[in-house]
């Protein structure tokens, strides 16, 4: 008695919980399909329970029931899986769930043939192979609940993670209720009264379920919706072949082996047939993104596929060109793809992919089409001109070769920032078919992006060219820079000449700033050389004061230069680089003197390092310039000066390891002091054994 009472009362509990559902969802069923099969399984569902409740978990009509609400539930999840408003089909998401819907009609079938029989050893057997099928269509509906959940795309499963919870522990409490009751270890009221209060505990989760989810709006996975159809079809093959195999076998004769060892070689051949032909696979591809999905392309996929494609790294891909082809072909299914680029004021031939390469047309012929593209930046469908379908411009601009390739189908317009930077012409597809306006819109797309990469590799190749003459520019401003400090140097020995021409330590100065100059003059040709391929800097340890005595000497010719300093310093420097750096220094210094005033160059400690103090009493400069102008190239404080002096001097320093830093005040002067690194104890030893 008080086990009938529990099982009363649990699914009366059931049954006010799902008629309470069913009522809160009847206002907002609506026309959606999932939200009306969910509205009639909760109906379903609440009727089974207020059966059992009331006449028993055995009758007849509580079998009946069973069955509605459990091909209510499977209807749903069918609704859930093919959810689209805009999908004109669907059938072929539902093929596997029409099987399950069968096996529950059959149980449904069987239970009432029960009730019907007196027989009770036939009787026993009917429920049995009932029980048996339930368990299978239990078994089947949690795959299925799987399969739901998989195929719906990340995004959305948010939405049905509730659902799913609750659909699963319905048909799993089911399974175990059956196996229980096949396997006769338990006593049927308790199966029945645990499958009350289970029901009575998911009746919840189906509200909270339908609380989130408001139209059950769900987007499919199409990768996984296509390998599940890719499973089934290979399950309904495999259930054919073995139909038919049975059926030639129940056949007889002689033959039985023959036929059916035919049968099957010819079953295979024509699927592998099928399997490798690429316009039977497109057609089947069409054919289920028309009737499964609400568009023909998954676009965050053939994006992914598009972007990889163009930014292919690597030595062995692809030219840019030809990958820029293939891209955009590939977006379509096309097999080959051709790139037209300007060519002065039409369109010439340029990369290709899987295209022949034979000549087209020359430039000359697709001067009107470059046109036309420029105006409309539209794309041109080859079909439509070649049966008059096209407006005017299109007939007139679209040259003849194109129409006469059968294999033309569409040209796209590759523009960036309003210029043309070329087209492509694609191929046709292999199911033939005019692009509709989604193919359109890819292809638009696709064909400004790909426009943007090939505009800003035709820039980085302009920039780098750019930057070739820009080199070439600044070695010939340091050319002339050094041309005009010979000059210079050698005017002023001139000019010095005509006074001290008969002292003998003028004549001995002079002679060695005329082969000074004749050194750097023959450098500076070199450095002109086409041949000349530079020299590296060899930094090693150099002996300062004989280095400085050699370049105050060169100059002494034209102006009094003092040098102070011990004798014994050694910098870790290049040799010539820091003559070059100290003659910089030196004429600038000599130009910004009055010419009795001396150039001292004094060489001191500065901690771990060495300093040469370049020092005038001329003209000096103004804080500001010496801050923002002083080390800029081409900006001079002397009249038809290079600016490129103190430019230069910081930039050999820095190569050595060292810097330039100056001070200067207007009328007092300025101090300009190199920074080098002192040479080590290693290094010495080395200079003495050269030395040596």
């Amino acid at each position: 008695m008080v086990q009938t009472a529990l099982i009363l009362w649990s699914y009366s509990l059931a049954a006010m919980l799902y008629g309470g559902l069913t009522l809160s969802q009847i206002s907002k069923a609506g026309t959606a399909l999932p939200r009306l099969a969910f509205l009639a399984a909760l109906g379903l569902t609440t009727f089974w329970a207020v059966g059992i409740a009331g006449i028993g978990a055995h009758e007849a009509g509580n079998a009946i029931a069973e069955t509605g609400r459990n091909i209510a539930w499977i209807a749903f999840m069918g609704a859930l899986v093919r959810r689209d408003r805009q999908v004109p089909g669907g059938a072929s998401v539902i093929v596997v769930y029409g099987m399950v819907l069968i096996v529950q009609l059959a149980i449904g079938v069987l239970s009432v043939i029960a009730t019907a029989i007196t027989d009770p050893q036939v009787v026993a057997s009917v429920l049995t192979v009932a029980t048996v099928l339930r368990m299978i269509a239990m078994i089947t509906a949690l795959v299925l609940v799987n399969h739901l959940y998989q195929s719906v795309a990340p995004v959305s499963r948010g939405g049905i993670r509730l659902a799913v919870f609750a659909l699963a522990a319905m048909w799993f409490l089911d399974f175990i209720v059956f196996t229980l009751a096949y396997l006769n270890l338990t006593d049927t009221g308790i199966l029945d009264l645990v499958r009350g209060i289970g029901m009575a505990v998911i009746a919840p989760f189906f509200a909270l379920a339908a609380h989130r989810n408001g139209d059950w709006t769900l987007r499919l996975s199409r990768t996984v919706t296509y390998r599940s159809l890719s499973i089934a079809a290979i399950g309904l093959y495999l259930l054919m072949m073995v139909v038919m195999t049975s059926a030639i076998a129940a056949i007889g004769g002689p033959g039985v082996r023959l036929l059916q060892t035919a049968f099957l070689l010819g079953s295979t051949t024509a699927l592998i047939t099928y399997l490798s032909s690429a316009p039977l696979r497109s057609w089947t591809k069409v054919k289920l993104a028309k009737h499964l999905f609400t568009h023909r392309y998954d676009y965050r996929a053939e994006w992914a596929r598009f972007t990889d494609t163009l930014g292919q790294p690597g030595d062995g891909a692809a030219p840019l060109e030809q990958r820029i082809v293939k891209a955009v072909a590939d977006l379509t299914d096309s097999p080959a793809g051709l790139l037209l680029v300007p060519d002065g004021i039409g369109l010439g031939q340029g990369a290709g992919w899987n295209w022949p390469e034979d000549d087209v047309a020359g430039p000359a012929s697709m001067t009107m089409l470059a046109d036309l593209l420029r105006r409309s930046a539209q794309i041109i469908e080859i079909d439509a001109v070649r049966d008059g379908s096209a407006d005017i411009a299109e007939l007139s601009g679209v040259p003849q070769w194109m129409v006469d390739r059968p294999d033309s189908w569409v040209v796209v317009p590759l523009v960036h920032f309003g210029v043309l930077a070329g087209a492509i012409l694609l191929a046709r597809p292999p199911i033939d078919r005019r692009p509709d306006w989604e193919d359109l819109d890819l292809l638009r797309i696709a064909g400004r992006q790909v426009a943007s990469y090939l505009a800003e590799a035709r820039a980085q190749g302009a920039l780098s060219e750019a930057q070739r003459f820009d080199e070439f520019n600044r070695r010939f401003a340091f050319i002339m820079h050094d041309i005009k400090n010979l000059v210079s140097q050698l005017m002023l020995v001139a000019r010095n000449a005509e006074r001290h021409a008969d002292n003998p330590d003028f004549r001995a100065d002079m002679i060695a700033t005329l082969q000074d100059s004749a050194a750097r003059m023959n450098d500076l040709l070199a450095r002109l050389s086409q041949h000349h391929g530079g020299r590296s800097d060899s930094i090693e340890a150099v002996a300062l004061m004989p280095l400085l005595e050699q370049v105050a000497a060169g100059r002494r010719a034209q102006h009094p230069v003092a040098t102070t300093g011990r004798a014994d310093t050694l910098v870790m420097a290049d040799a010539a680089r820091l003559t070059q750096l100290l003659i910089h220094l030196i004429q600038n210094a000599i130009e910004a003197s009055s010419p009795g005033d001396p150039i001292v160059v004094a060489v001191s400690d500065d901690g771990d390092a060495v300093a040469i103090d370049v020092i005038d009493t001329g003209c000096g400069m103004s804080p500001s310039f010496v801050r923002d102008q002083l080390f800029k190239p081409f900006v001079s404080s002397k009249p038809n000066g290079f600016g490129l002096g103190a430019f230069e001097a910081r930039q050999l320093a820095q190569a050595m390891g060292g810097d330039v830093t100056v001070s200067s005040r207007e009328g007092e002067g300025t101090r300009f002091r190199i920074t080098l690194r002192r040479a080590g104890a290693d290094a010495v030893a080395v200079n003495l054994g050269r030395v040596a």
